[in-house]
């Protein structure tokens, strides 16, 4: 089987294991009384997506919610398993300090807490799913599978999401910035977006009546590879953009801290759809980067920025796993080559870097040692910059041969380590004090 459907398969084998059914997105009942619905790839987006003209002033502010149903759902004496959900829309603010619209969805668990204290409150921050609006991690709640021809979304969080349920957790799942929201294009591994999204999620979850999580709950974050970047930002700019939610543990599981090498890395890999994303997030949020991508970008690679904008993952791994980047340039240089001469794009990248401050509470850095696709090497660079400030770390390197593919490389850890991450997160969850294992980092690998 060629490297792209090989690719594919595998994902669509992982949601099926998962009960996933391939059907259509069907449109929400909810107050949505200014919005319409859309379409993205065949996929009807709800009016709910539709954000209001005006917006409240307060960030985690819940602006509308409705009964979510989840695919993957048993009844049960008290209610059905694993939970109830709720999809949410709250306000945030984005990386220009502008209000903006984020959906998410909230899931009361069956299970009862058995920790220490209250239920606690674990925000997850979805991996790569896309940038078209289908890709959104609350849809993949209700349709973990959807293809129809036009589009393949494959709602692999949903794993995360209910082994947290079964242990009792309630859980809160940020959308992001303009994923599933359809009055602007998702800011793709935006370092403030992403924080801010996640943390008003925990803010706007508190907000909902009908959950049993208060501001007494503990507090945790897990996140993988996009998610892993938004949980590790979110820990960075915790005390200053949401001192409200004070954070018992944070996971951040192979984070793209440092862009300028992800881009590199990421460029004719199985997943080089994800560098379109990136960028047309970077134009989303920075317009005065517009006139550097007309002067490179070719007519090829506008189409491919233009196409992608409505893919999600399968669809790219599909339409431009192992293409390069030199095909959408004017001049035959790569994206990479292209930030190298651009002084003004590095400081952008610059300004993205996670760890340049000191995290919020425990965090726990987990990476595959052979992962290429998003580096080691950035992601331990990030619990060395973390333990150089004081922070208290536990680094985990997930020690797993390379298998010739990036996408693999990148996503066996992921399965392989969730368990333990999961543990970890509910022990800091419970109130027991976490370690570290900074004074060991010069010889981890």
């Amino acid at each position: 089987m060629p490297p792209r459907p090989r690719m594919l398969a595998a994902a669509i084998v992982a949601a099926l294991a998962l009960g996933a059914q391939a059907v259509p997105a069907a449109a929400a009942d909810g107050p949505a009384d200014d919005s319409t619905t859309t379409t993205s790839r065949g996929v009807e987006i709800p009016a709910f997506y539709t954000p209001p003209s005006e917006l409240p002033g307060a960030d985690g502010t819940l602006i509308r919610h409705e009964p979510l149903p989840l695919a993957l759902s048993l009844p049960g004496i008290d209610g059905p398993l694993p939970g109830r959900a709720t999809r949410l829309m709250y306000k945030s603010t984005d990386a220009n300090g502008e209000a903006v619209a984020v959906t998410g969805a909230y899931i009361e668990p069956a299970a009862r807490w058995r920790g220490d204290g209250p239920r606690p409150l674990v925000a997850v921050a979805p991996g790569t799913m896309g940038q078209g609006d289908q890709c959104a991690a609350s849809m993949a709640l209700e349709h973990p599978l959807q293809l129809n021809g036009q589009t393949v979304s494959v709602g692999y969080e949903d794993l995360s999401v209910y082994r947290l349920l079964l242990r009792g957790v309630a859980v809160v799942v940020t959308d992001y910035v303009g994923l599933g929201t359809t009055d602007r294009l998702h800011t793709y591994v935006n370092r403030a977006d992403g924080a801010h999204a996640v943390l008003d999620a925990v803010r706007a979850a508190r907000a909902l009546d009908s959950a049993s999580v208060t501001s007494e709950s503990r507090v945790g974050l897990f996140g993988y590879s996009q998610g892993g970047g938004a949980t590790a930002a979110a820990a960075e700019l915790q005390p200053s953009y949401a001192p409200d939610v004070q954070l018992a543990g944070t996971y951040a599981g192979a984070p793209p801290a440092d862009l300028t090498e992800v881009t590199r890395a990421i460029d004719g890999s199985d997943l080089a759809g994800a560098l379109g994303w990136s960028l047309n997030g970077f134009l989303q949020t920075e317009p005065a980067l517009r006139p550097i991508a007309d002067r490179y970008i070719n007519e090829a690679g506008q189409e491919a920025l233009k196409d992608l904008s409505t893919m999600c993952v399968g669809d790219a791994l599909f339409g431009y796993g192992g293409d390069s980047s030199t095909d959408w340039t004017k001049t035959g240089q790569s994206i990479s080559d292209v930030i190298r001469a651009e002084p003004v794009l590095q400081t952008f990248l610059a300004e993205q870097r996670i760890g340049s401050l000191k995290p919020a509470g425990p965090v726990r850095v987990a990476t595959g040692t052979s992962d290429d696709l998003v580096p080691h090497g950035q992601a331990r660079r990030l619990a060395v910059d973390w333990c150089g400030k004081g922070a208290q770390v536990t680094y985990v390197p997930v020690l797993l041969p390379g298998v010739g593919s990036g996408l693999l490389n990148h996503f066996a850890p992921l399965l392989t380590d969730q368990g333990s991450a999961i543990s970890w997160l509910t022990d800091r969850l419970s109130g027991e004090p976490a370690g570290s294992n900074c004074w060991s980092m010069p010889v981890q690998p």
